[in-house]
């Protein structure tokens, strides 16, 4: 017989809430808006919470199949970078320095938020770097290793683009690797853990959604982020190798191009390939959440071994920041804040009972005190 409380049962409700590990917090994005909750360095939890749709809606262009998984992967950057920056406002890590001169000067004359031109550039170079250290450079290596090959066969252009793929996998595990030895982002980790222990803990639909009970659950979630960026990676290695055979078979670039061009041509390629491999890896990834058999696990199972890197055990307290930003999300009552809530009022309302108590002790003693000073005054 299956106890109550198995958590090695699967999910029987689902629920469309998704999230980001930050900076000591949780963000968590529902069908209707964005929460956060952070917890300070005093120990109090603070929140935010912002309305935010889609424009990967049913019935629209941008909800089509494909489609909406571009839509999705160019929100998540923008909602990652905005997320970053209000986790450091809420965590009270804002900047107070008062604007250089020059900042003054170019706020002044662009009529522009200088910080707003800072977060601006701060994304542009997360890109190009993400760009760069996973597109340019295993293109950069493979050219290199493959650059004396001769021949016209496809098979050269399959182990090109195969070679390729396997670097671009081969950086990002070596990347999480690198940073997980960080200790701030061993906790970012550690709260990435906390998010997906609270959303299995809900979606169990068995235990009620306490910090004690959510970490019961497994810290792996199928629906995570890193099964979605393996997955591109995996997915790209296919689309670009066809990409490479089709253009090889209809002669171009030609052969008698110089090899610094074909190279640029071919990054172009793969640049504006990015978007078709982002809503393939999107639609993969749907389908395999929504499924538990012997495929979608094959599927899943580099991405959920990854997670045992980018996920970490939380503490209780972490869980009850990612249960708070989750309750905010969904847009119901947080049982845990109503209780602190409660207790919070029974504490002051107590301090208050004691402190009558005392001011009516004390007003008792002064009268005590009183009366026999008033009778020996009598007797005199």
């Amino acid at each position: 017989m299956k106890k109550k409380n198995d958590t090695g049962a699967p999910a029987i409700r689902r629920c469309s809430v998704g999230g980001q590990a930050v900076m000591e917090g949780v963000m968590m994005k529902s069908d209707v808006g964005i929460a956060m909750a952070v917890r300070r360095p005093d120990g109090s939890i603070v929140k935010s919470y912002r309305k935010f749709i889609s424009k990967a809606q049913k019935g629209t262009f941008w909800g089509l199949p494909v489609v909406r998984g571009v839509v999705a992967f160019v929100e998540s950057l923008k909602t990652g970078m905005d997320t970053t920056t209000k986790s450091a406002e809420l965590l009270g890590e804002g900047f107070e320095e008062e604007p250089s001169k020059f900042e003054k000067w170019l706020a002044d004359k662009l009529h522009v938020d200088i910080m707003n031109v800072v977060t601006a550039v701060a994304a542009v170079l997360g890109v190009a770097l993400a760009v760069g250290l996973f597109m340019f450079l295993p293109q950069l290596i493979a050219s290199l290793i493959f650059g004396k090959a001769s021949g016209g066969a496809d098979s050269f252009y399959v182990w090109r683009s195969l070679l390729e793929g396997l670097l671009r996998v081969g950086i990002y595990v070596g990347y999480l690797f690198a940073v997980s030895g960080i200790k701030d982002i061993r906790r970012v980790f550690m709260y990435h853990g906390a998010e997906h222990k609270t959303i299995a803990c809900y979606e169990a639909g068995v235990d009620e959604l306490t910090p004690e009970n959510a970490k019961k659950y497994k810290r792996l979630h199928p629906r995570c982020g890193t099964n979605y960026l393996f997955l591109v990676m995996a997915i790209s290695i296919l689309v670009l190798t066809a990409i490479d055979i089709i253009m090889h078979s209809l002669g171009f670039p030609p052969e008698g191009m110089s090899r610094v061009l074909r190279f640029v041509i071919r990054f172009g390629v793969r640049i504006v390939a990015l978007p078709l491999i982002a809503g393939v890896s999107y639609e993969v990834l749907r389908a395999a959440a929504k499924t538990d058999n012997w495929l979608t696990k094959i599927i899943r199972a580099p991405g959920m071994a990854l997670q045992l890197i980018t996920t970490r055990e939380p503490e209780l307290d972490m869980l009850e920041v990612a249960i708070y930003s989750f309750y905010l999300a969904m847009g119901e009552k947080n049982p845990l804040e109503e209780k602190k809530l409660r207790e919070e009022a029974e504490r002051r309302a107590r301090e208050e009972a004691e402190k009558q108590a005392e001011a009516e002790a004390q007003t008792e003693a002064g009268q005590s005190a009183e009366a026999p000073a008033a009778e020996a005054e009598n007797e005199a």
